[in-house]
């Protein structure tokens, strides 16, 4: 069995952000040789998010005005996690959003639904930020 590990970098230009990784993740699958197997993505930051979904516009608009309402980013006083930094917001969209996903490697390829995208979700941006491509198979 192979396996491949590689991390991808990230810094966004702003504090919220949505971008699709996929191109990324199939290099990797690429590089890693790997035919039939899984490849997990996982952000390495309590802050941010990978998650599969479609590659529209107006739903990220969508997935934005949702999260915002959910836990909205001001007022800074209303999280008892708010002090050294005033990220809390970022935490819980990051719990809605997830962690990670795991996608099946089928003839060296993601095999996706119709109009699955792998994304990276940004919800504390402007700093460094690491996503996580782990593979394994045959």
């Amino acid at each position: 069995m192979k396996h491949y590990r590689k991390e991808l970098h990230f810094r966004t230009d702003k504090r919220r952000d949505f971008l699709n990784i996929t191109p990324e993740i199939r290099l990797a699958i690429k590089e890693s040789g790997v035919q039939q197997g899984l490849c997990l993505v996982n952000a390495m930051h309590i802050t941010a998010s990978v998650f599969i979904n479609d590659d529209e516009r107006g739903l990220h608009a969508d997935f934005e005005k949702w999260l915002e309402t959910l836990a909205p980013e001001k007022p800074h006083n209303r999280y008892q996690h708010n002090g050294y930094e005033d990220n809390a917001d970022a935490h819980l969209k990051r719990q809605i959003m997830g962690r990670e996903v795991v996608v099946a490697i089928t003839n060296g390829d993601l095999d996706f639904g119709t109009w699955e995208q792998i994304f990276y979700g940004e919800f504390d941006g402007m700093r460094d930020k690491r996503v996580l491509v782990k593979i394994i198979g045959e």
